[in-house]
């Protein structure tokens, strides 16, 4: 998952124009039609452990070919392992011969949500002060209910695009070490999802929490996503004799050498051109230091005001934390084995391997393993800030949200566009529905989103992928 970064608060001291707060106008027939889309899919348990994404996909290819797509042109698939893990590819053609298709990913599977936790029944769709609730409302089944949306819409008026326009709905991003829909098709489908660029979630605006929107984003590059799993051996024995040599000590040392190293800052395209713009925006000592850091990273004065915000912190560089540790076998006896979770978040461009062995020269103990817990996972690649995308984008934000600023960002998160551009499709993650600072409950207690955001949202994502589409 990677949603709205945190760093993009960056942007929260524009003055843009507040967003009504009138009573909502009746739906038009195209979004009733689609409301119906979205509830069915929400309601749809996708959840690794007792949801079904095949049953999801099944359920949006009924719709798409009851608007009209031929059976050849959508494809449920699974793997006899992973009977539940499914997704779905749709392809739209298109007219040109010559244009290489562009494809819409989203993912359909969501986090866990336990009802006894929730205000709400989270597997239902419930509209409550503007709002729609439940598990996926956000994250990420409105995008991928977006996109279905999207193609039906374009089989029922006839729409003939020069680009063939392909959709995955996949499973398996919410959990690291499940069944990966995108990763399954990137290495073993290549052909079918074969595309120019791909457009994905990581984008979107951001509010002020109090109904003003205050920015639209672009994502253009994200993170590697790594755990590193440490252990510490050690013979144990009684504790009332306990012996400096420890494995909790030990791993302890270890972990604690982690929190205190700091990796050097990095800059690409993408984050260069954030600070500058994002900082540009901001009249406080932060902007004038990322404006500054912008123009010449090796200032360290700039650099130590921008670290002090977490998620510019994270966006400079690569970044590993402890996140579990678990050790010892009784109250009364002194640990044998000792583990821990490292998780790191790397930069473009930087390999498991690579981080790896920063992590051994850090720690400096022969006597701590480190092993990657997932072997063999892509490089984040970032894309190149392509005009011919990046410009529609801009141009259909400033009609769909007039007077607010659009600002490429890398994501300090992880998103499935990490296999499709392992494969040489560049994807980015794209404007359109929008959040509030505190995370509309994705991932947490009673995700939602609120109601014209998903309206919104879908207006201005039709007509980007008919702009797209038509050169």
């Amino acid at each position: 998952m990677t949603k709205f970064t945190g760093a993009l608060l960056a942007a929260s001291l524009l003055s843009t124009p507040v967003l009504a707060q009138t009573a909502p106008a009746p739906l038009r027939p195209d979004q009733v039609e689609f409301r119906g889309l979205y509830k069915e899919l929400v309601e749809t348990n996708t959840t690794v452990t007792t949801g079904s994404c095949t049953l999801a996909a099944e359920r949006m290819a009924a719709r798409l070919k009851a608007a009209g797509l031929k059976d050849d042109q959508v494809t449920v698939y699974f793997t006899s392992e992973h009977p539940r893990d499914g997704g779905l590819v749709a392809v739209y053609p298109g007219t040109s011969k010559k244009l290489k298709p562009m494809l819409l990913l989203a993912h359909i599977d969501v986090v866990e949500a336990k009802r006894s936790d929730w205000v709400r029944d989270p597997f239902t769709l419930i509209e409550e002060d503007g709002y729609f609730y439940a598990r996926g409302t956000a994250d990420d089944k409105a995008q991928a209910a977006v996109w279905t949306d999207t193609l039906i819409r374009f089989a029922k008026e006839g729409y003939k695009p020069k680009r063939t326009v392909k959709l995955a709905l996949t499973c398996g991003e919410e959990t690291s070490g499940a069944f990966n829909g995108a990763e399954w098709l990137a290495n073993n489908k290549r052909d079918l999802i074969d595309a120019a660029f791909a457009l994905n979630e990581g984008g979107g605006g951001r509010t002020d929490g109090k109904g003003k929107l205050v920015v639209q984003t672009i994502q253009v590059g994200e993170k590697a996503y790594q755990d590193f799993t440490l252990t510490t051996t050690n013979p144990g024995g009684h504790s009332s004799q306990p012996v400096r040599a420890n494995a909790i000590y030990q791993m302890a040392d270890a972990i604690a050498k982690i929190r205190d190293f700091e990796f050097p800052l990095e800059m690409n395209d993408t984050t260069r051109a954030f600070f500058a713009k994002a900082g540009a925006m901001r009249p406080d000592d932060m902007g004038k230091a990322m404006v500054a850091l912008a123009a010449n990273p090796a200032d360290k004065d700039a650099e130590a005001k921008v670290n002090t915000d977490k998620g510019f912190h994270s966006m400079l560089r690569t970044t590993c934390v402890a996140t579990l540790v678990n050790g010892g076998h009784a109250l009364n006896a002194l640990p044998q084995t000792v583990t821990a979770n490292v998780n790191c978040r790397m930069f473009p461009g930087r390999t498991a391997d690579e981080t790896q062995a920063v992590l051994t020269k850090v720690i400096g103990d022969s006597g701590v393993k480190i092993e990657q817990t997932l072997k063999g996972k892509p490089i984040a690649k970032s894309p190149p800030l392509d005009p011919a995308l990046v410009g529609p984008m801009e141009q259909l934000s400033a009609k769909h949200f007039p007077g607010v600023p659009v600002i490429p960002t890398m994501s300090t998160g992880a998103t499935d566009g990490l296999y499709l551009a392992a494969v040489g499709i560049p994807t980015y993650g794209v404007p359109g529905m929008y959040g509030d600072p505190d995370g509309n409950g994705a991932h947490g207690l009673n995700e939602r989103i609120a109601v014209k955001s998903l309206y919104s949202g879908r207006d201005y994502l039709f007509d980007l992928v008919k702009a797209l589409s038509s050169k």
